[in-house]
């Protein structure tokens, strides 16, 4: 990008003699004959870098026009031209913040240009971090909302997962799920009420233990998707049981039975 730099000074000859040692160096070099001037230039040229102004100027000196532009735009390098007749005016500015570097009456060429290099380096590392930070403000406002978007999707879930669970809890009919391994994983009240005796907690129990015969038998013969209903007596109570192995929508693996209890007009 190239480098903009604005000079300041009421006397033309001053602007002429800068601009003849500072233009070797490549920059986009803007002139103002005063403080007024220069603001409107700082308007129409907002890419402007570094500020060089002459401090003794009628009608606005050059502290009081970089105090302006520190206000207005911030993120340039702002420096005096002045004698020293003025340091302690200057030094009080340079610690405020409205000037970054007192340069003095008569300059010596290469003096100058080294330190307008380093102001351009000085601005340029400014604005690399304004951006880096934006950037950085950006991401995480991004990262938040994912985390907020992910909170919220785990909320659901859980919510879902509750209503699920308290509706598999209220059916009508057993659901029984058994893993590869043969343990049970899942039983709703209903199947506690058909197969579990004394009251006993099925889940993480073996099935072969705890079941009866013709359940396990059901588990063990189940190979497809959705194996074909098949009717069973469970003592003076029979019920019809549909089996299916898991896995077909989650990476579950197992078993999972329907029970129904099969009413005596049945058949």
């Amino acid at each position: 990008m190239e480098r903009t730099l604005l000079l300041v000074d009421d006397e033309e000859n001053i602007l002429r003699a800068l601009t003849r040692v500072l233009r070797r160096d490549g920059y986009q070099i803007l002139r103002a004959n005063g403080g007024t001037e220069g603001l409107a230039l700082l308007t129409k040229h907002p890419e402007v870098g570094v500020i060089l102004s002459d401090q003794r100027m009628p009608n606005m000196t050059g502290i009081d026009f970089l105090s302006q532009v520190r206000e207005r735009h911030p993120d340039t390098v702002r420096m005096i031209l002045s004698g020293y007749t003025d340091l302690r005016t200057i030094t009080d500015a340079i610690n405020e913040g409205a000037v970054y570097k007192f340069l003095t009456k008569p300059w010596e060429d290469e003096l100058l240009r080294a330190n307008v290099e380093e102001a351009f380096r000085y601005c340029e590392l400014g604005r690399e971090n304004e951006h880096l930070t934006r950037e950085l403000q950006i991401s995480n406002e991004q990262l938040e909302r994912r985390v907020e978007e992910k909170t919220r999707q785990v909320l659901l879930n859980q919510e879902v997962l509750a209503i699920s669970q308290e509706v598999l809890e209220h059916l009508p009919v057993g659901v029984l799920g058994i893993d590869d391994d043969g343990t049970i994983v899942l039983a709703n009240r209903q199947a506690h009420t058909l197969l579990s005796h004394n009251a006993q907690n099925l889940l993480g129990q073996a099935a072969e233990t705890l079941l009866p015969q013709a359940i396990c038998i059901q588990f063990l013969h189940a190979t497809s998707p959705a194996d074909a209903r098949n009717s069973i007596s469970l003592g003076e109570t029979s019920v019809d049981v549909h089996c299916g192995r898991m896995g077909q929508d989650t990476r579950s693996q197992g078993i999972i039975m329907v029970l129904t209890q099969r009413r005596e007009d049945d058949g």
